[in-house]
């Protein structure tokens, strides 16, 4: 009871604008994303938003960490976008070969679709998920085709893929 009236007492004294400045901890739609400095009534944020760990009291040294802790996301993305742009690199001078069972005409009797090519570009040790492969369509004929690869937002390359025929052994 003691510990509830001091932080009451805490967030009426921040209280000077008809609000309260939180920093947030968690993304909240109707709010902003994680790390923002938002003013909300009060009542919310002593009721809702501090006991259920979504939010914090925006002090100086809250600031402070949250901009160091920014900084270095920013920087992590900075390198992890430089990686996935060498690998886009090495993904262009790629070429992934699928074999399919085909007719005479050249048509497959299934299809090749963007797990194939992903399965393809994870055996030859790149980091390709299925959803990275840009397809307009199954693949259901033989030839070469070059796909669109989206690692990233910012990083987009191609791979060359060719469909050959099954080699038979007779």
């Amino acid at each position: 009871m003691v510990v509830q009236r001091k932080r009451r007492q805490r967030i009426r004294a921040i209280d000077r604008k008809g609000g309260v400045e939180i920093l947030l901890a968690e993304n909240i739609e109707s709010l902003g994303k994680q790390g923002e400095i938002v003013r909300v009534k009060p009542g919310y944020a002593r009721n809702y938003l501090l006991p259920m760990g979504l939010a914090t009291l925006a002090t100086e040294a809250n600031k402070m960490m949250v901009q160091r802790h920014r900084q270095r996301q920013e920087e992590l993305a900075v390198a992890r976008r430089k990686e996935l742009k060498a690998q886009g690199d090495k993904i262009r001078d790629y070429s992934v070969t699928l074999e399919a069972n085909a007719t005479d005409e050249g048509h497959l009797y299934g299809s090749i679709v963007a797990s194939d090519i992903a399965k393809a570009l994870r055996n030859a040790s790149f980091a390709v998920e299925n959803d990275h492969v840009k397809m307009d369509g199954p693949i259901k004929t033989l030839g070469m085709y070059t796909i669109p690869v989206q690692l990233d937002a910012e990083v987009k390359t191609e791979v060359k893929v060719w469909v050959v025929p099954t080699a038979s052994i007779k």
